[in-house]
């Protein structure tokens, strides 16, 4: 039930005062709320007595306009819902839909995303603990993990060419192969984030300050967690192992071996130390993925004829002069190129239903051209059979999962996403309700609560 913010409550002290509780808004202006949750708290002094909790401050309407166009068109939104790890949401979204088409990926296209999706947890966690230590006042944990993520976000941007809304998986595949120099900067960035890692230990793990306000506080059991529909990091906190990546094993996950940290107090200190740890792991995936990625081709065969200009080619073809092009090869110039025509063997599937087709096809002969209008042009699209199908990924806060349904059309009948953080918010109240108003800001941000993944 919502509080009252009419009524107050005059109660009589031991001590012979009359003492009042007192409603306190926090939010959604307050700069620890991201502008974007209310928090309404009945105090009896600093004891918070009740707390109700208000989101929809940045519902984008995910879900319908994921309904209204075809479903490669969804990716840039995806990449919109946990705007810290987008590549995650990327995943999911494509493996949701190919499970409903019955596509089956390369097998290098599984290592390439999740190479990418861990890296893509990393930054995630250290932006959840460094924005949780910079509101306890641990500022230079922030800059220093602020420093980590600048590189794993290098290295993301190296592979899809964006920092942040990302758009690069693709329902069939991935926008590109991972670039010929990326093993080695990969490894660099890793050594530096360890670095960073151990820092931001020594300067909070033995603090008085942050250990004193995160031990005892937040509590949630495992019971109550599981009972909420809370996954990810902040379950693991409370002493159960679910992982989706092991429990319900996708891509490649069940071929690495990695371990999943859990805590047992399921308090803000016990959340802090799972994410440490899991961001150690995410870099262990990806070094073990490294060694086990396949090789795979990674050129297309050009053809046996000679090369002719493009514009030579569209010449002779207008002048009727079809023997002089025949078998020939044409060499199109940097528009007409592409730039990605080299990976697509390694990374996209052979389903022309599904796949955007390299750029110098589209433009250089007829199949390709069929292929780009069949997939892009209103009314056409990937048509996907009569059904419905869920798939769950592990987002960085939990399970991510996406359920669509399809009427046979270019485009989903239905989409509806599973946030995982919207399951922890619900339990918030509990979370809170006991504790002190200081309290607060540490359980708030042991939550990392997105909001384009919870309001949607």
């Amino acid at each position: 039930m919502p509080i009252e913010q009419s009524t107050t409550t005059t109660t009589l002290h031991e001590s012979g005062l009359a003492t009042k509780d007192m409603l306190l808004n926090i939010g959604p202006a307050h700069p620890a709320m991201h502008g974007i949750v209310r928090i309404i708290a009945r105090l009896e002094g600093e004891e918070i007595e009740e707390v109700d909790v208000e989101i929809g401050y940045l519902h984008r309407g995910f879900e319908k306009m994921s309904e209204n166009v075809d479903y490669n068109g969804v990716i840039p939104y995806t990449d919109r819902l946990n705007y810290v790890s987008p590549l995650i949401n990327n995943m999911g979204y494509c493996m949701t839909v190919e499970k409903l088409l019955g596509i089956t990926v390369p097998e290098r296209c599984h290592y390439v995303r999740v190479i990418v999706s861990e890296i893509s947890r990393i930054s995630d966690h250290l932006t959840c603990v460094g924005a949780t230590a910079m509101e306890l006042g641990a500022f230079t944990v922030f800059l220093y993990m602020i420093k980590a993520r600048e590189f794993l976000w290098e290295l993301v941007e190296k592979v899809t060419g964006a920092r942040l809304t990302v758009s690069y998986c693709r329902v069939g595949g991935v926008k590109g192969d991972l670039p010929d120099e990326f093993v080695e900067p990969c490894r660099a960035a890793f050594k530096e984030t360890r670095k960073v890692l151990d820092e931001a230990r020594g300067l909070l793990e033995r603090n008085r300050i942050f250990t004193d306000r995160m031990n005892g506080t937040g509590i949630i059991s495992a019971e109550d967690a599981i009972g909420y529909g809370i996954t990810g990091p902040f379950l693991r906190a409370s002493g159960s192992d679910y992982d989706v990546r092991k429990d319900c094993p996708y891509a490649i996950y069940d071929r690495i071996d990695f371990d999943v940290p859990i805590g047992s107090e399921g308090d803000n200190m016990d959340r802090f130390l799972v994410r440490m740890e899991e961001m150690e792991q995410s870099m262990r995936i990806v070094e073990a993925a490294f060694e086990q990625m396949p090789p795979g081709p990674v050129m297309v065969d050009p053809g046996t004829g000679r090369p002719i200009p493009a514009a030579e080619m569209v010449d002779l073809a207008k002048m009727g002069n079809i023997a002089a092009i025949t078998g020939g090869c044409a060499i199109a110039g940097p528009t007409l190129e592409g730039s990605s025509r080299a990976h697509y063997p390694s990374t996209a599937t052979d389903e022309k239903r599904a796949f955007l087709p390299p750029k110098e096809d589209a433009y250089g002969n007829i199949e390709g051209l069929m292929q780009q209008f069949k997939l892009v042009m209103m009314g056409h699209g990937i048509r996907g059979p009569l059904g419905e199908v869920y798939f769950a990924v592990e987002g960085a806060n939990g399970e991510l999962g996406f359920y669509v349904v399809s009427d046979g059309r270019g485009h989903a009948y239905r989409v509806r996403v599973r946030p995982p953080c919207f399951a922890i918010m619900s339990a918030l109240p509990e979370l809170l309700v006991g504790d002190m108003v200081a309290d607060i800001i540490p359980t708030f941000g042991s939550v990392n609560m997105i909001g384009g993944e919870l309001d949607r």
